[in-house]
């Protein structure tokens, strides 16, 4: 639908898509960053399937289908993503403690970001306004009122410690976003649709991966089934 759009336009095609802008269908917006989502659907998705038995004809299928889709995803990178990853790498070399809650099993690592407006490298920080004690509402008795005037104490307190610091909530440069033409490309080598779409099936799998394993379908049925059970209308040779 998008592509369609994009030919039908009077005006020269722009170079990236707006994030959340629409797509032509509904309900479904542009994704503000398509490949490293998938990278880490696909990839989350491959982890969990390793828990599943090598003879299970489900864990088969979905790893080769997901394995040929990461490696289209991989093999685009928009431009100036070596010089992003260069920086990336000092940025965790230089402080490899406060990235490691983002490590993964494989070396990689995984966030999601929360915009808070602010761009302060650890992000937006007490302003310094003091905590003063509700003067309104119910009474308090005396044991509630030295709990809450201790907490009040604790927040007030300004001596520095180093943990203060390493926040979990850091501020991760996001990757160069990829071209209205590399998205195209894409959704071309996989042929299912936009890339959005791509992404909706991805989570979608990631989830069933998830209970399938839960139930852990490859074991034997606990009722066996009758005999003829299964059988259906079949056309017998006379």
């Amino acid at each position: 639908m998008r592509s369609t759009l994009r030919l039908l336009a009077s005006v020269k095609p722009a170079r990236y898509l707006e994030p959340f802008a629409p797509t032509g269908l509904t309900g479904l917006p542009t994704h503000p960053s398509p490949r490293p989502t998938l990278i880490y659907l696909y990839t989350t998705t491959l982890q969990k399937l390793k828990s599943f038995p090598e003879s299970s004809a489900y864990r088969q299928s979905v790893e080769a289908l997901t394995r040929r889709r990461l490696e289209i995803i991989e093999s685009t990178k928009p431009p100036g993503f070596e010089a992003w990853l260069e920086r990336v790498k000092k940025t965790v070399g230089a402080e490899p403690e406060r990235f490691e809650s983002l490590r993964r099993a494989d070396g990689s690592y995984a966030a999601a970001q929360v915009e808070d407006g602010n761009d302060h490298p650890r992000g937006q920080e007490w302003d310094g306004e003091a905590i003063e004690a509700l003067t309104e509402g119910p009474a308090r008795t005396p044991e509630e009122e030295a709990r809450w005037q201790e907490v009040i104490d604790e927040a007030m307190d300004t001596k520095s410690d180093s943990s203060d610091f390493h926040v979990e909530t850091m501020k991760w440069e996001n990757e160069p976003a990829l071209e209205a033409e590399q998205i195209s490309e894409i959704e071309n080598k996989i042929g299912a649709g936009l890339i959005e779409e791509v992404i909706q099936v991805a989570e979608g799998e990631l989830k069933l991966v998830d209970e399938l394993y839960k139930s852990q379908a490859w074991e034997e049925l606990e009722e066996k089934p009758r005999p003829g059970q299964w059988t259906y209308f079949e056309r017998k040779a006379e």
